[in-house]
């Protein structure tokens, strides 16, 4: 079964339950009319009976009020008496402090949903008017069609690889309506997602895990490097981070503030430092420490490919000499508001050093995260890590099921 047809696949049962249900409820409204109507010419009949017993007892009922009138005007006589000799009491405020109810944990799926409502929105916008002007199955209809995919974000590869693979879907020509269409293209642009199957999780090791991370400068490197390591350690692992940007004071101050909030150490040197000097020592201090996570930070200086590039690969070659399979990740950390720049940057930072796997950033306030399906299609790189907000705990990693519901759901 595909990822289309695990998510989506339950609306076709919904409807054929729904059908049923409206049959069952026509049957018991002609069986209520049935019953109101014998319930009506008993009643009838039941009321003459009643009207009797009612005289009877109502002729009963003032012999006894005519004798009890005087005992109960006496009794209440009594009762003012006896208040008006009380002292009144005067009732004591109660005070009621209302203790707040802490609000319900935000589970990763409603996460997902809640930071792809403005892509979701645009998405299903540009959709919906595409198949509003809907007339028949021809050029225009794929040339349109394509257009929107790539105004969607989704790339020029996979919007003209989609086109295609439709060109020759016989079940196209079949589609007489805009929810047919609309669920033949979804299901075509998951399987499409979903058919390079590349492996989303970390490169935890059980020994000691070097993950690099690499980026431009302003897209939240520093700081996914920062939610990872409080992630890490409240798992009880012993974290260590390299501040190897070393061209940017700032950068270092930035890793350093976020070791002090997640607790662990930063190795530093002062700005201006050969890069690959501050990685050596990181090294090996994580070798003689017994540390189980090194995550080093390294400067985004893309405009200048070749002195990024010779640094990249002198750092590489000190973790390979120290740890010969490391680094077990290379991450590209990536703006998922950039939209297509964000496609660019990864070409041109893969031309650089090999990129296992994406960190995207600012996923909930962006309406441009399609791109997610173009990096994994066209890049054939896998996304590891998803920021889904500001606070600590939302950096999760990529869960293919829950981007492409929270994507489509309300398409279909």
């Amino acid at each position: 079964m595909g990822l289309f047809d695990r998510l989506f696949g339950g609306n076709k049962e919904e409807k054929q339950v729904e059908e049923v249900v409206e049959a069952v409820e026509v049957v018991s409204e002609a069986t209520s009319e049935s019953q109101s109507e014998r319930m009506m010419a008993s009643s009838s009949a039941s009321e003459s009976q009643s009207e009797t017993r009612s005289e009877t007892q109502m002729a009963s009922q003032s012999a006894v009020y005519s004798m009890t009138a005087s005992e109960s005007i006496a009794a209440r006589l009594s009762e003012m008496q006896g208040s008006a000799k009380a002292e009144p009491k005067l009732a004591e405020p109660v005070s009621v402090v209302e203790t707040p109810a802490p609000e319900p944990e935000q589970t990763i799926e409603a996460k997902y949903e809640a930071s792809l409502k403005k892509t979701r929105s645009s998405f299903g916008e540009r959709f919906n008017a595409f198949l509003a002007n809907f007339r028949s199955v021809d050029e225009d209809f794929f040339e349109d069609l394509e257009e929107t995919l790539i105004m969607s974000d989704v790339g020029v590869e996979l919007a003209m690889a989609i086109t295609e693979e439709l060109r020759g879907e016989a079940r196209l020509a079949k589609a007489k309506s805009q929810d047919a269409l609309r669920a033949l293209i979804v299901e075509k642009i998951v399987d499409k997602f979903d058919e390079e199957q590349l492996p989303s999780e970390l490169n935890l090791q059980e020994g000691l895990s070097i993950f690099l991370f690499v980026g431009v400068n302003g897209v939240g490197k520093t700081t996914t490097i920062g939610k990872l390591a409080s992630r890490y350690k409240k798992e009880g692992k012993k974290v260590l981070l390299a501040a190897a940007d070393t061209f940017r004071a700032g950068a270092i101050d930035q890793l350093v503030e976020w070791g002090n909030r997640s607790a662990a150490e930063v190795v530093t040197k002062p700005a201006g430092s050969d890069p690959a000097s501050v990685v050596f020592d990181a090294v090996q201090k994580a070798k003689a420490e017994g540390y189980d996570v090194l995550l080093v930070d390294t400067a985004g200086r893309l405009q200048n490919k070749d002195n990024l590039m010779k640094e990249l690969e002198k750092i590489g070659k000190i973790i390979k000499r120290e740890v010969p399979e490391a680094p077990h990740d290379t991450i590209l950390a990536l703006d998922a508001t950039t939209g297509q720049n964000a496609i660019q940057q990864a070409k041109e930072f893969s031309a650089v050093t090999p990129i296992t796997g994406i960190a995207l950033t600012k996923l909930d306030g962006s309406a441009k995260g399609g791109i997610v399906l173009s990096i994994v299609q066209s890049l054939k790189i896998p996304v590891k890590l998803v920021g889904l907000g500001e606070k600590i705990e939302d950096l999760t990693d990529f869960d293919e099921e829950y981007f492409v519901k929270g994507l489509f759901k309300e398409l279909l």
